[in-house]
C-alpha cells in the first residue's frame, strides 16, 4: 500500500468521524428539529451509509490495488451527493447554524482531500521526500 493511500484512508477516518459524531449530535441534541433530526433516522439511514464508509476504508488499508478505485469513485460520489443533495435539501431543512455549516464544509473538504490523495495513488504518482 502506497503512503497516499494510507494518508487518504486516515483522511476518510478523520473525515467520518466526524460526520458520525455531529449526526449523533443532531439525533440527541437537535432531535425534532427536522426529519433529518431523529435516532430513527440516525439508526436506519445513517448506519447504513457508516458501514459503507467503514467497508471502504477497510479496503483502503488492505492494500488491495482496485481498492484504489472503489476509494475515489466513493469519494467523489458523496461530494457530488455533498454539493448537489445534502446541502439544498438536508442542509436547508435543518435550518443550520455555525456548528452545522463548520461540520460540512470540512467534511466535504476532507472529502476533496482524500479524492486527490487517491486520484494522485490512481496515476501511479508517490510522495517523495524534498531534501532539507
Amino acid at each position: 500500500m502506497s503512503l497516499l493511500v494510507t494518508h487518504a484512508a486516515w483522511t476518510l477516518v478523520a473525515a467520518f468521524t466526524l460526520s458520525i459524531s455531529y449526526e449523533l449530535y443532531r439525533a440527541t441534541v437537535k432531535a425534532g428539529t427536522s426529519t433529518h433530526d431523529s435516532m430513527r433516522s440516525f439508526l436506519t439511514e445513517g448506519l447504513v451509509f457508516y458501514g459503507i464508509a467503514a467497508l471502504v476504508i477497510g479496503l483502503l488499508f488492505t492494500g488491495v490495488r482496485w481498492a484504489v478505485w472503489v476509494g475515489l469513485t466513493y469519494c467523489i460520489a458523496l461530494i457530488f451527493v455533498s454539493i448537489f443533495w445534502y446541502n439544498p435539501k438536508v442542509m436547508f431543512d435543518r435550518r443550520p447554524g455555525l456548528i452545522d455549516w463548520a461540520e460540512d464544509l470540512v467534511y466535504t473538504g476532507l472529502l476533496f482531500v482524500a479524492a486527490a490523495l487517491l486520484a494522485y495513488a490512481a496515476a501511479g504518482w508517490g510522495l517523495t521526500p524534498v531534501p532539507a
